[in-house]
């Protein structure tokens, strides 16, 4: 049996690591302004721009159940039956979407990552392996479902403008962060994201902490790979993430950036490390 691994762009993956582990992927809509782009066809750098010149935020638009349809009719095509990995339902219609479109189809099995950006990838990557050494749909669902809880997803923010614009932040704790200098650690769990600890100081000095603070709380790693993900970052913050993840003995460490959907929900200089806690699978 042939199984395709699919996920949305939300996975943040570059092309070359999507080709790699042959993982196809549906994009989200990034609306600037009046004008509508696939993900993937803005970066996070003219998103920032587009904020910075406008003063006000893009809009992201989940996948419908139509689009699914004709995606996993595409997918079939090719693969006896689908593992599709897909953004947390507890921040997008988009899960809810696909589950739809899957139960018209039948072959077509949806795993809710309760999770976003590389926190899928993870999943997906995962579901990638086991595709290729032969399981079938139905065990690859079960293997990676079973392994959702265990994806440790988190970031750091520098500023929370874009939070606060978006409605994710309230008022009183934009201005206290901002006015103290404070740098939130966002942690995604149970499917949302949440305000975590806080950090102060300089950028890379932060990073250094998130990750010192990150591996002793979510201490039984699978250590086969881990994502240093970010929006924008200067070389410091990215060399102080990257140490922390082969000091504590990653085999692989990958470097990723943050594609449109996600940007434009956190904003400039939000870095994360992102692996699973579940002591590695076979």
């Amino acid at each position: 049996m042939k199984v395709a691994v699919t996920a949305e762009s939300t996975i943040d993956l570059p092309k070359e690591i999507l080709e790699e582990y042959g993982i196809e992927t549906q994009p989200f809509l990034v609306i600037l302004g009046d004008q509508e782009f696939q993900d993937g066809q803005v970066t996070s750098v003219d998103i920032f721009k587009y904020v910075e010149e406008h003063k006000v935020l893009p809009k992201t638009s989940a996948v419908n159940k139509e689009q699914y349809l004709a995606f996993f009719k595409k997918q079939l095509e090719k693969a006896d039956a689908v593992v599709h990995i897909s953004l947390s339902s507890q921040i997008s219609s988009s899960c809810q979407n696909a589950k739809d479109a899957a139960g018209e189809l039948g072959g077509v099995f949806v795993v809710d990552s309760l999770s976003l950006s590389t926190g899928i990838a993870l999943l997906a990557i995962y579901a990638s392996k086991l595709a290729k050494i032969g399981l079938s749909a139905e065990e690859i669902f079960e293997k990676v479902s079973a392994r959702v809880p265990f994806v440790q997803a988190s970031f750091v923010i520098e500023r929370l403008d874009y939070l606060y614009k978006g409605g994710r932040c309230g008022a009183l704790a934009y201005f206290g962060a901002n006015l103290m200098h404070i740098r939130p650690q966002i942690l995604v769990k149970d499917g949302k994201m949440g305000s975590y600890k806080k950090y102060r100081g300089a950028m890379d000095k932060v990073v250094k902490a998130y990750c010192a603070d990150t591996l002793a709380e979510f201490s039984n790693p699978d250590l086969d790979l881990a994502f240093v993900t970010y929006t924008t970052a200067t070389p410091e913050m990215v060399a102080e993430a990257k140490a922390a993840l082969a000091n504590r003995g990653f085999k692989t460490i990958l470097e990723t950036r943050a594609g449109g959907t996600i940007s434009s929900h956190c904003g400039e200089h939000t870095l994360g490390i992102l692996y699973i806690n579940d002591g590695g699978k076979d």
